[in-house]
């Protein structure tokens, strides 16, 4: 035979592992320290501005 499950504590507990997950994914995305978001934020701009000094300037007419 099976056990009885009480849906109340079923539905508590299926609530306490959303909100803990919901709470690890927030630890994950905003739980960083202001160096290392400065130190991201600023790859990321010389990423950006390596990226942008190898594009090429097409505004010119050569062929006039």
């Amino acid at each position: 035979m099976s056990d009885v499950v009480n849906l109340k504590g079923a539905r508590k507990a299926k609530a306490r592992a959303d909100a803990e997950a919901k709470a690890q994914a927030n630890r994950i995305a905003y739980g960083r320290t202001k160096t290392e978001k400065r130190t991201s934020k600023a790859e990321r701009e010389a990423a950006d501005r390596k990226l942008d000094g190898h594009k090429r300037d097409d505004d010119s007419d050569d062929d006039d």
